[in-house]
């Protein structure tokens, strides 16, 4: 039979080990030290952005058109985030591995995996902790939106969550990378190595593969900096949010295979390459999944609202061939501007390049050409304008284009400010109070006096 204990392991309350971690981790001075470097960081973009805002809204002050152009998600939300992606990337592993690590260089990891929890109870618990350092990781970078409020800034609540999601989602894989880092290593410094192998051979990753078609270009997908770069066009990919959220999740399981001592090495590698295994099948699922929402206020993602519903009512496959190179311009333009909307609004569409490496200098007679096939009927153009596309489909489909009616258009929101105030607070009042959150995290808890034993005379 299973002695009590036994029974009882993964049966303990969560919320006492959730507050054992992240007092370690608020104990420590990574985090603060973090906080402290963000500032500035943060505070010197959100400048710069305000900044160049003001100098674009100038520019349109006599122009609706130019005007129209002007976005806060653009011009304010990315730049200011890209700081944070910055610290997220090179400071925020060394916080997610001080949970672990340092428990592995002193041994109370001997001590920890003994109590009556799981080891995956152990990870989840640093992981929640490593997401709720992020939480406070963040606050400069809401404080930025607060003040680009006061200054009389617009932002939209849609845009605005999904850009701050897309951020926690790259903070919640780069600390479960961490977590895993300190698991299969025996120092922090060595987990600090690792980790940044993954991180920094991303941007490796996106220099020497990105826009290379066949194997190289699905690699490149896998760099960490792919995350974001929907959040960052206003989409709300559901592909890409499952795909981080298993990636995470099979890093965590990892860290738990890798976690007890005593367990042989040959049984936590046949585990971890069940692991690694359902990982691979997982993303290949998730790169199939072409659901996405387009969150943007000017709608920069989408066809006109009575051309999604007429193009979502078109039932058999569009196989579009493309006569570009992945590196000429006007294939970075169709695939903005026509084919991803395509993807989204109609149910089927299949998108190739041509074979081989298509190229003006070649002497190729058909470089340039798209040609569009649907429903046994084909046409070829050369345009890269939804204008010219989109009457080219429906004529395949034996539709007329429906009507578009005449609707508000996005007005822009140009904004002339000062954002030189904002200095005082990135690089004075925030860094001031941080140092004194920490001044008191540092100071050892009161003792309750009902606590206190007297002497009892004899």
């Amino acid at each position: 039979m299973r002695s009590p204990e036994a029974s009882a392991i993964g049966c303990a309350p969560f919320a006492p080990l959730f507050a054992k971690e992240l007092r370690a981790i608020l104990g420590g001075r990574a985090l603060w030290t973090m906080l402290l470097l963000i500032c500035p960081l943060v505070g010197y973009s959100f400048f710069q952005a305000v900044s160049l805002y003001g100098e674009a809204s100038a520019a349109a002050a006599q122009s609706p058109v130019a005007a129209a152009s002007l976005s806060p998600l653009d011009g304010i939300l990315v730049p200011t985030f890209g700081a944070a992606y910055v610290a997220v990337t090179l400071m925020f592993p060394f916080v997610a591995i001080r949970v672990l690590g340092q428990e592995k260089e002193s041994g109370a990891l001997r001590l920890l995996v003994q109590l009556p929890y799981r080891a995956a109870t152990l990870v989840a618990a640093k992981l929640a902790a490593v997401l709720a350092a992020w939480c406070l990781a963040s606050i400069p970078m809401l404080s930025a939106l607060v003040i680009w409020r006061m200054l009389g800034g617009h932002l939209s609540l849609p845009e605005t969550v999904n850009l701050t999601g897309g951020h926690a989602l790259y903070a919640l894989l780069v600390g479960a990378i961490a977590l895993f880092a300190a698991a299969i290593t025996e120092s922090a410094a060595t987990a600090a190595i690792v980790t940044l192998a993954f991180t920094i051979g991303s941007w490796v990753l996106d220099f020497t593969l990105a826009g290379r078609p066949g194997p190289a270009d699905w690699i490149a997908q896998l760099s960490l900096t792919q995350i974001l770069r929907s959040f960052e066009q206003g989409l709300l990919s559901v592909g890409v949010v499952a795909g981080v959220a298993l990636a995470a999740a099979c890093l965590a399981a990892l860290a738990a295979t890798w976690l007890p001592p005593g367990i042989a090495v040959q049984t936590k590698l046949a585990r971890s390459a069940m692991c690694v295994a359902a990982l691979l099948a997982g993303l290949g699922a998730c790169a199939q999944i072409k659901l996405s929402f387009d969150v943007t206020e000017d709608r920069r993602n989408s066809f006109a609202a009575a051309d999604e519903r007429a193009l979502a009512k078109l039932g058999e496959p569009l196989v579009i061939t493309v006569h570009l190179a992945p590196e000429d311009p006007r294939y970075a333009d169709l695939r903005r501007n026509v084919l991803a909307k395509l993807e989204r609004a109609m149910p089927d569409v299949s998108i190739r390049l041509a074979g081989g490496r298509p190229s003006a200098s070649t002497g190729d007679d058909h470089y340039g050409e798209v040609e569009y096939v649907y429903d046994g009927r084909s046409d070829v153009s050369r345009s890269t304008s939804p204008r010219e596309i989109l009457p080219l489909v429906y004529d395949l489909a034996g539709i007329e284009r429906p009507r578009v009616e005449p609707g508000a258009d996005y007005p822009g929101y140009p904004l002339i400010a000062d954002g030189y105030g904002s200095l005082a607070w990135f690089f004075g009042a925030l860094p001031l109070l941080i140092a004194l959150a920490w001044w008191r995290s540092r100071r050892p808890p009161r003792i309750n006096p009902a606590w206190r034993v007297t002497e009892v005379s004899t």
